[in-house]
């Protein structure tokens, strides 16, 4: 299960990203897996501030298409750091990720899909800082996760400051070129990758507590379906499969709970009093 803290201790890192909508969508990532650290790397503010802008519309009022898909990240927008080059923005950063659809590009280093290196951005993840334990509950990411432009993707330049490179598997149709995915889609199968074995805080799914069928709720179903079986000639007609053993098994697989057996009986009387009238 991957910690509050663990998931702190990461960074995803948008380089050149130019759509506001796409910067809102990845703050909506973050938001949605328990994440926080967002960072963008642009020597433009304008699309960086037009996602926070629209971010925070949407907070007081009807929003435009950034805030639109920023829904409940605001405040992840609103904490997002922009820096002009790359360097920078991963200085603290023990083990730099890189995302790349490959396309034509000819790679130095190898590329493994997301399933194989997420456990190794795990192990980062709970491994924490080298650095002596400090006071501050936050910890500084110390792993982070980039993704290029829509357009073209991480650079050469930009690759060369990650020490691993993944990818997401894409179907490849024939005659396709340039295979990638949309930059806000992208970073949540990422980071839903990482989430999947489970993560601190996630919403408690609701368990029913149903009681099961009994043995006398079971003894009433296999009378009711013989009776069944007889009313509408089933019986006489096959006759082999309208045993008394052959009731059971089928009952066995008809009424786990005392509710569905309940049900059950309920239709077979329905079907009784259509085949024989009321008075039976």
């Amino acid at each position: 299960m991957l910690t509050s803290a663990a998931r702190a201790r990461l960074t995803v890192v948008l380089c050149g990203a130019r759509n506001p909508a796409n910067i809102g969508a990845a703050a909506r990532a973050l938001h949605d897996f328990g994440f926080a650290s967002l960072r963008v790397v642009n020597e433009f503010a304008a699309p960086f501030e037009a996602a926070q802008l629209g971010a925070a519309q949407l907070e007081a009022t009807t929003a435009e298409a950034a805030g639109r898909s920023a829904v409940r990240a605001g405040h992840i927008l609103a904490a997002a750091r922009r820096f002009d080059t790359l360097a920078p923005a991963i200085a603290g950063c023990a083990l730099v990720v890189g995302t790349t659809a490959i396309g034509e590009r000819e790679l130095t280093q190898t590329v493994l899909p997301l399933q194989l290196a997420a456990p190794i951005l795990l192990n980062a993840l709970a491994a924490g800082p080298s650095e002596p334990y400090t006071l501050n509950p936050e910890p500084s990411p110390t792993v982070a996760l980039l993704f290029g432009s829509e357009k073209t993707g991480l650079t050469n330049q930009q690759l060369s400051h990650c020490n691993l490179l993944t990818t997401i598997p894409l179907f490849h149709p024939e005659g396709a070129r340039h295979l990638s995915m949309n930059l806000g889609q992208a970073v949540a199968v990422c980071l839903y990758e990482l989430t999947r074995a489970g993560l601190e805080g996630a919403r408690e799914l609701p368990v029913l507590h149903e009681a099961p069928a009994t043995a006398a709720d079971r003894d009433r179903l296999t009378q009711l379906l013989l009776d069944a079986m007889h009313a509408t000639g089933y019986t006489r007609r096959y006759p082999h499969n309208a045993t008394e053993p052959m009731a059971r098994r089928l009952v066995q697989q008809l009424g786990h709970t005392h509710r569905e057996a309940m049900t059950w009986m309920g239709i077979l009387r329905q079907v009784l009093w259509r085949e024989q009238g009321p008075e039976s």
